[in-house]
């Protein structure tokens, strides 16, 4: 007879409380480092192309400021300052163009930077009306793009009418975007390593916030296990009131069990009383009716027997911290047992691997299924009984085996079935092995019958264990 325990179902990543909170961070971490990017990036490119104006705006003041007629000569009083003018090619350029008066270029470059060598920059777009200074952008398959910015003005000789001039600075915008993409770079490395920072500290802050959680995992394991029947320790604020509820519930289902046992136990002791008066009674009538009184009594003894042991284990199930050490249980049933058989001389072996090997139930429950099935090897073996305990992952197996004849495949399955008797010779009730496979089911646990190695049967009897 086998029965299948209980597994627990493997959680799921989306229902972890350390994978939501760690993902929620990094989501809000990530979109967080790219929205301050974004934005320290425009602030920046606009501050860079602002000066870069600005710049431009300055040279084309200078270029006015020097700019005059020397005996109706255009001439520039003094040179510029930047010394990239004087590099030819070097992205920094002006130069001046002669208008007539309905603003149209007469000759372009009547002077100009030695830094355009032998370019000359076109006219651009006119400007707007009011406005005498003029931006725009200007692409030049020599000189690259540029940023250009004219301006118009008017000067005259004291004999002459007014001439108009055309004054232009210009520079590559490569000059902008080389800092731009500079500093996007160096951002971008800045901003991923506090990414990666803010990332390693997100995870330390959850392991070690959830941390708490996985010691009162351990604490609970140690009440599952019946090592401890309390919480111990001490937790966080936030987790203290949680573990003051459980162990409440613990000790309030402890004592709703003990006093379930406490009056299973005094009805049994009443009913008991009764029964043994009727016993007496009917041992002292030699009829029928004697016989009678004194069978039924025997029946009602058993099934008292019977329904406590069931009502034991299923308490001993909803208990926690509830166990018995194996060793010991093992010990003194091999002791009862050679004193019942001593005329029949049979050896009776014990081995219990680990010692500190425990069953997570109660002992009479204990007591009550190896004695069985120890009694029943006993009855049955010719010279030699085994009996062995071990752990086997969280169960512990308890094998019983003898020498005798053993059971055929059929016998084995009927043995477990309610007050079968496979030989009428041999003193028994039937209900032996049957109240072994019953409490067994309500320990979740389960036992078989097999051959064993000494030719008889082997009893393999697996229950709840705590090693």
């Amino acid at each position: 007879m086998t029965t299948k325990s209980a597994q627990s179902a493997k959680p799921k990543r989306g229902q972890s409380l350390r994978f939501r909170m760690l993902v929620g961070s990094l989501i809000w971490i990530v979109v967080s480092v790219a929205v301050a990017g974004w934005a320290l990036q425009q602030l920046f490119a606009q501050h860079a192309s602002q000066q870069f104006r600005n710049e431009l705006n300055l040279h084309l003041n200078q270029l006015t400021g020097a700019f005059s007629l020397e005996d109706g000569t255009p001439a520039l009083v003094v040179a510029l300052s930047d010394p990239r003018l004087e590099q030819p090619l070097s992205g920094l350029y002006w130069q001046v163009d002669s208008l007539d008066a309905a603003g149209n270029i007469q000759q372009a470059g009547v002077l100009r930077s030695r830094s355009l060598w032998d370019q000359v920059l076109p006219a651009g777009p006119e400007p707007e009306d009011g406005k005498r200074d003029m931006l725009y952008t200007y692409d030049s398959p020599t000189l690259k793009t540029l940023e250009v910015l004219s301006r118009r003005i008017t000067l005259s000789d004291e004999d002459e009418a007014h001439q108009y001039w055309r004054l232009v600075v210009a520079a590559d915008q490569e000059n902008l975007n080389e800092p731009l993409a500079h500093f996007t770079t160096m951002l971008s490395v800045a901003l991923g390593a506090l990414a990666l920072g803010m990332g390693v500290a997100s995870v330390a802050l959850i392991a070690g916030g959830m941390r708490p959680l996985g010691r009162l995992r351990q604490k609970l394991a140690l009440v599952r296990k019946g090592t401890a029947s309390q919480l111990e320790g001490e937790f966080p604020n936030e987790v203290q009131p949680l573990v003051d509820e459980f162990n409440a519930v613990l000790t309030t289902n402890t004592d709703i069990v003990q006093r379930a046992r406490t009056q299973a136990g005094n009805l049994a002791h009443a009913i008991k009383t009764p029964l043994s008066i009727l016993e007496n009674a009917a041992y002292n009538d030699s009829g029928q009716l004697g016989a009678l009184v004194s069978e039924q009594v025997s029946i009602a003894r058993r099934q008292i027997d019977y329904h406590l042991a069931r009502a034991r284990a299923a308490a001993a199930m909803q208990a926690s911290g509830l166990f018995t050490p194996v060793e010991p249980a093992v010990s003194a049933l091999v002791r009862t047992m050679q004193r019942l058989y001593v005329g029949r001389q049979l050896t009776i072996q014990a081995q219990v691997n680990p010692v500190g090997l425990s069953f997570k139930g109660e002992e009479q429950d204990l007591h009550e299924m190896l004695g069985n099935l120890l009694d029943n090897a006993c009855k049955w073996a010719r010279a030699q009984v085994q009996v062995t305990a071990y752990a086997e992952g969280p169960w512990v197996v308890f094998s019983v085996e003898d020498d005798g004849p053993g059971l055929s495949a059929e016998e084995s399955i009927a043995a477990f079935k309610r007050g079968v008797r496979l030989d009428n010779q041999i003193p028994g009730s039937g209900l032996g092995l049957h109240i072994v496979a019953e409490m067994a089911e309500l320990y979740q646990g389960s036992i078989q019958a097999e051959r064993s190695e000494l030719g008889g049967l082997k009893m393999a009897l697996r229950l709840p264990g705590v090693v």
